[in-house]
């Protein structure tokens, strides 16, 4: 096949090229950029990959791509649904405008009935509607041969100092968080309970990534330690791992000790310039034991086979952003059993965020895949519980 990508500066001058090729390669991002260009031509087929990337409907890329003119559509995703439903319809909206009603109708017609009120007979109903123009691909159908995958949670204590500075700071946010409450109601405040709980994932994670100059003089975390030791034995036997958190201060941290100790590595952040030499140099240089990852930016997009560990420092509380990242390593390719560990501190917030997980993944599997995103759906009762000591 002839195939034509278009990227960087020079792409202007291959606009009036396209014809001339079977299939024509460019990003979301350029997508928004030239699509008063892309729009002029008509393609047998448009196929949004990571097609969450068009999951907002009000955003410009999401706009722009239901601009293109197709004959056809697909949409491919390993998450078609990551925070809430309505991500559903702004994929379908792109497929089949129209077919899944307008915004408000959906919201009415399933979202309410659905999210708020637990029904599991409208559940089934748009399930029965979406099913026909779905292909699913289970990876236990397509790979039986794929090893095991055993998850655990491990288990932190906050060190002495550690929980001082912790439950300091959980007294002085739940009085302020709560009058917020009072004040402007739940909806208003989900921010002010978003910023409260990333203010004590970080303590528990590591007091610096709280204390950023260091002024209060705590400079030991439980679960670090914790880490460290898990990290020596691991590499003692031959093992390579894949690190997740969601600080990439975390990961400086960690690279930091890592260094000092002489142990070699990767790193994948946002900053990193060339994502693909650093996956090649991980999943061919078996001497590298352990590949550091932001999880926002190795959360899709990368195949890392090379491990066969793989650690989520701080548990992000949208387990399908979680899964996603552990499936760079659990994939095709790979021959070894993965093991999947979750670091969580005992007695804090990241305990109770992932009992409430567990609790909350009652809409999993019951349309394609839902996992709503903790923070969003949790009541006034969850607060409570969450920041109760």
């Amino acid at each position: 096949m002839k195939y034509l990508t278009l990227s960087g500066t020079e792409r202007k001058k291959k606009f009036t090229e396209i014809s001339k090729y079977d299939v024509v390669i460019t990003s979301y991002a350029l997508v928004r950029r030239d699509i008063e260009e892309l729009k002029k031509e008509t393609f047998r087929y448009v196929i949004l990959d990571e097609s969450q990337n068009i999951k907002n409907y009000q955003s410009q890329t999401s706009k722009a791509c239901k601009m293109l003119n197709s004959k056809h559509r697909l949409a491919l995703s390993g998450t078609p649904i990551e925070n809430k439903l309505e991500e559903l319809w702004s994929v379908f909206d792109f497929l089949m405008p129209g077919f899944l009603f307008d915004t408000n109708e959906f919201i009415h017609r399933f979202v309410t009935p659905i999210v708020e009120n637990e029904d599991t007979e409208v559940q089934k109903r748009l399930k029965s509607q979406i099913y026909p123009f779905i292909l699913r691909r289970m990876k236990r159908d397509v790979a039986k041969d794929l090893p095991d995958k055993i998850e655990s949670v491990a288990y932190c204590e906050l060190t002495p100092d550690q929980k001082d500075l912790y439950l300091q700071v959980l007294d002085s946010t739940k009085e302020e968080l709560f009058k917020s409450i009072e004040t402007v109601g739940l909806e208003k405040s989900r921010m002010s309970i978003f910023s409260a709980l990333l203010r004590l994932r970080q303590i528990c994670c590591h007091p610096r990534l709280y204390d950023k100059e260091g002024k209060l003089g705590i400079n030991e975390s439980g679960k670090f330690e914790q880490l460290q030791s898990m990290l020596e034995e691991i590499i003692s036997e031959k093992h390579r791992i894949l690190l997740f958190s969601q600080f990439v201060g975390m990961l400086d941290i960690i690279q930091d000790w890592l260094q000092k100790k002489g142990i070699k590595h990767e790193y994948l952040s946002g900053k990193t310039k060339d994502r693909q030499a650093v996956v090649e140099r991980f999943n061919e240089d078996p001497t590298i034991p352990i590949m550091l990852v932001s999880l926002k930016a190795g959360g899709t997009g990368l195949n890392l086979t090379g491990a066969d560990y793989v650690i989520h420092y701080d548990p992000w509380w949208n387990p399908a952003v979680e899964d996603q990242a552990t499936d760079r390593a659990y994939r095709i390719g790979q021959t070894k059993k993965v093991f999947v560990y979750r670091l969580i501190t005992k007695n804090t917030v990241e305990e109770k965020i992932q009992a409430l997980k567990s609790k909350k993944r009652s809409l999993v599997d019951s349309v394609i895949s839902i996992d709503r995103n903790i923070v969003k759906s949790l009541t006034y009762q969850d607060i409570k519980d969450i920041f109760s000591i």
